[in-house]
């Protein structure tokens, strides 16, 4: 068993900053979990103290049930691969991978059939005589998974180690990770400010914030069921709308209603239904959240609902050849005119992923079309999710 658990560990530097406040995590052994968040959000703080290389001001960090908060890191018995690669220049790709098993003074045998199995299951084998400075930043990349591999730890420790990679290796990278964790059934953390690789990534997530964990949930879960703003507008891309809106009852079919701008949308019976607390708000300011992918072009859809229809005056088109994604002003800019018109390009913007069959064009008003079974209501205040 390779489990580890953070039992309210928090994080306090001499100059008074908190990294991470009592962040409680678990991860079960052989599972692959993701820490993300933006840049200074303590979660690279969290790795480290995980690894020993940090000391924890309060709370216990626990491996296989074993308490390690005190317990240096080379008796974790931890394998860390680290953003900068940190490669001896002088070495080979050979000696690289082996240098932590002959300064453990493991036997010469050992180290040769350790090496060539990490070799082989990084397709390293052509390399191994070669110097770092020889290789490509994704095979520098492997080296460095390979000398954490060769340690056969309980658990592997990755701190952004595809930051200095461009985007197609990235891409290539993130799915290797992703089948070596899955065919070695190591438990590994693995920390990254990129969200879509930590969806693609991980068997959970979890997101933190100002040292603060937010949420800890599957991808799927994060992206449908966020537990409150920052997490609803940090996970997916683009990030969901979030506008300040009303709860109201609709007259004729006393439903509720959610209206923001000069909008008005339904709230059908299923989504207040899981929303059960949504009552308490009528009358009241909300946050409303649309997902960009849950809006599109009304002229495209065939028996769309009236009412889940918005009128939004085109700010920008941009063209991704897979979809179009419109930035669309709430407001009544279209609608005004003379001296009181508003400038288009100042007020709040809605963006919807579209049908690259569209034809909707710049300085037009758009009828766009939401998906309103797909609605999130947020605690204005709190910034909780108003969902049950």
């Amino acid at each position: 068993m390779s489990r580890i658990v953070l039992d309210s560990v928090t994080k306090q530097f001499p100059d008074g900053t908190t990294a991470v406040q009592s962040l409680d995590l678990h991860v079960d052994d052989g599972e692959l979990l993701v820490l993300v968040g933006p840049s200074g959000c303590g979660k690279t703080t969290a790795l480290r103290m995980i690894a020993g290389l940090e000391e924890v001001t309060a709370g216990a960090i626990y491996i296989d049930d074993r308490p390690v908060t005190d317990v240096e890191p080379r008796h974790r018995d931890i394998a860390m691969v680290f953003q900068s690669y940190a490669l001896y220049p002088h070495l080979s790709v050979y000696d690289n991978m082996a240098f932590s098993l002959k300064y453990r003074k493991v036997g010469k045998a050992e180290i040769r059939q350790r090496v060539a199995e990490a070799a082989r299951i990084l397709e390293l084998e052509p390399y191994l005589e070669r110097k770092p400075r020889q290789l490509s930043g994704g095979q520098r990349q492997r080296v460095a998974m390979g000398r954490a591999i060769v340690r056969q730890p309980q658990a592997f420790l990755m701190d952004e180690p595809l930051s200095n990679l461009d985007a197609k290796l990235r891409v290539q990278m993130r799915a290797e990770i992703a089948q070596l964790q899955r065919s070695l059934g190591t438990t590994t953390i693995y920390v990254t400010h990129d969200q879509t690789e930590a969806m693609t990534l991980g068997t959970r997530v979890a997101v933190i914030h100002g040292g603060v964990l937010q949420q800890v949930a599957t991808p799927q879960e994060l992206y449908g069921r966020p537990a409150n703003l920052f997490v609803a507008g940090f996970i997916g891309s683009p990030a969901m709308n979030l506008v300040n809106a009303r709860l109201e009852r609709d007259e004729q079919s006393a439903g509720l209603t959610v209206a923001f701008g000069t909008h008005r949308l339904p709230v059908p019976a299923p989504v207040a239904a899981g929303h059960p607390v949504l009552g308490e708000y009528l009358g009241r300011e909300i946050v409303l959240g649309i997902r960009p992918e849950n809006m599109q072009d009304a002229e495209l859809a065939h028996g769309a609902d009236a009412e889940a229809i918005i009128k939004l005056p085109v700010k920008l088109r941009e063209e991704l050849g897979s979809e179009v994604q419109i930035h669309g002003a709430i407001g009544t800019a279209a609608h005004v005119s003379g001296d009181e018109a508003e400038d288009v390009r100042s007020l709040a913007t809605m963006v919807a992923r579209m049908n690259p069959k569209t034809v909707i064009r710049e300085g037009e008003v758009a009828r766009v079309l939401v998906d309103t079974e797909a609605l999130h209501f947020f605690d204005r205040e709190s910034g909780k999710s108003l969902r049950s």
